[in-house]
């Protein structure tokens, strides 16, 4: 079982989280970039851009926050963060 968390904050306080799970032979890449898909749609907002400090923080700690830079439409919240909380 792959499960990523995803979880919004604004002002340091939580205001949406949820829980993706994939279960497929998929690469880890794939699994990644299909529950980032997921959360975009249940969040309501556009796929964030992947910068090299969030590849990096993403392969080094399996976590990662997406922030305003990263997307090209406006967000309400201050980052978006994801982390992998469960692999096989």
């Amino acid at each position: 079982m792959f499960r990523i968390w995803a979880k919004t904050f604004h002002h340091n306080r939580l205001i949406n989280d949820m829980v993706v799970c994939n279960d497929s032979n998929e690469s880890r890449t794939a699994k990644v970039f299909h529950a980032v898909t997921d959360i975009c749609q249940a969040f309501d907002l556009s796929e964030p851009i992947w910068l090299d400090v969030n590849i990096r923080d993403f392969q080094r700690h399996s976590k990662t926050r997406f922030r305003q830079d990263n997307f090209i439409d406006s967000i309400d919240f201050d980052y978006l963060e994801i982390q992998v909380i469960e692999e096989d």
